[in-house]
């Protein structure tokens, strides 16, 4: 299994570590619950130096991520980032990602871990226009400070001022004194919050600091199970659960980061624009659950009339809300706000109704 330069530290925390996209990495440290409540109500951090790092320069850079990236790359400004997916000229999804614009020569995406081998002959593959690209992903330690009190807590670490950032910008700044750190204000738990990128000969140095210095606003360690319920709690799609190669973004409602703007010929706009106007068979739906239960991957869903259909793709028992959440692909008749449907956990039927995402509104 690789290692993240921080494993070290998370063996001497007493992370229980798992193998996770080919790493060793905490799934938790405390317990579950308490780690997502702690980033609901204040603040924790998360390695998430697993995930891949491409960067994509010089004047052919803007025309290749602009042709691989369902969103418009054109919208995107100095400092700011994009959210968005590789279509894999199938209709269904290589990966999603995100798309930070440094200048218009250079631009780095972020993709997720158990991809970036994937990512990267798709990227190497689809590179007509030879732009320079580099994976960096081996050299580069990320981060994830998320929860209401992260920027306030980090802001004592850098000069630079950070707690007014919008929301998906990005600044390059000295931290923990360290410099050319990358800064930007996304994470994956709907709780605010930043992720930070450096080199990995300054991990433990930077981690360290991170720990000191959100020790006064109750900060802690989290694992990946907490970062799997607080992302579902906020309905974000998991590569792998709720969208695949065989999955489309318009079928994910993820049609506001499929842009079918002029000049924006990405891979599969013609199939996807087909798709959007003729409409689609099914659909992601988020659910919770009305009797007490579970769902979790691949559970059937079913009708009043027991015919199946539709999957769950993620599920879990909401910390927050405590009470059973899911996501499922189902047949558009039933993915109206409000459809009662039923879930089969085990022999069991048992209802639950179709609302509208986030699940939890803290």
């Amino acid at each position: 299994m690789k290692q993240t330069a921080l494993n070290r530290m998370h063996h001497e925390m007493g992370g229980k570590m798992v193998e996770f996209a080919g790493f060793e990495m905490p799934v938790q440290f405390e317990g579950i619950n308490v780690e997502h409540e702690t980033v609901r109500k204040a603040l924790g951090v998360f390695d998430v130096s697993h995930m891949g790092e491409f960067w994509a320069e010089g004047p052919k850079a803007f025309e290749l991520v602009q042709r691989i990236t369902s969103n418009d790359v054109a919208a995107l400004y100095d400092g700011k980032i994009q959210y968005s997916c590789f279509p894999n000229g199938k209709g269904g999804i290589v990966d999603d990602l995100l798309v930070y614009r440094f200048n218009a020569e250079k631009y780095l995406l972020v993709v997720n871990a158990a991809n970036i081998d994937k990512d990267w002959n798709w990227v190497v593959k689809n590179n007509n226009q030879n732009a320079q690209i580099s994976n960096a992903s081996d050299s580069t330690s990320q981060l994830a400070i998320q929860g209401p009190n992260a920027l306030e807590a980090m802001q004592s670490l850098t000069t630079t001022p950070i707690t007014d950032m919008e929301y998906y910008t990005f600044k390059i700044v000295e931290f923990a004194g360290v410099k050319d750190v990358l800064l930007s204000t996304t994470g994956y738990t709907g709780s605010g919050g930043c992720e930070i990128y450096f080199e990995n000969d300054d991990a433990e140095k930077i981690y360290h600091a991170v720990l000191q210095a959100g020790a006064d606003f109750g900060i802690k360690p989290i694992g990946l199970a907490a970062r799997d319920t607080l992302r579902l709690e906020m309905g974000f799609c998991l590569y792998g659960n709720d969208i695949n190669d065989s999955t489309s973004p318009i079928e994910a409602g993820l049609g506001w980061i499929t842009k079918f703007t002029e000049g924006n010929d990405f891979i599969d706009r013609t199939l996807l624009e087909k798709q959007k106007a003729e409409g689609i068979s099914r659909q992601l739906r988020a659910f919770e659950m009305i009797d007490k239960g579970i769902p979790r991957q691949h559970y059937e869903v079913i009708n009043e009339n027991d015919e199946v259909i539709g999957e769950v793709t993620s599920g879990t028992m909401s910390p927050m809300l405590k009470k059973g959440i899911g996501m499922a692909y189902i047949k558009k008749p039933f993915t109206k706000l409000g459809t009662q449907i039923f879930i089969k956990v085990r022999d069991k039927k048992l209802a639950a109704e179709i609302v509208k995402l986030p699940f939890y509104k803290g």
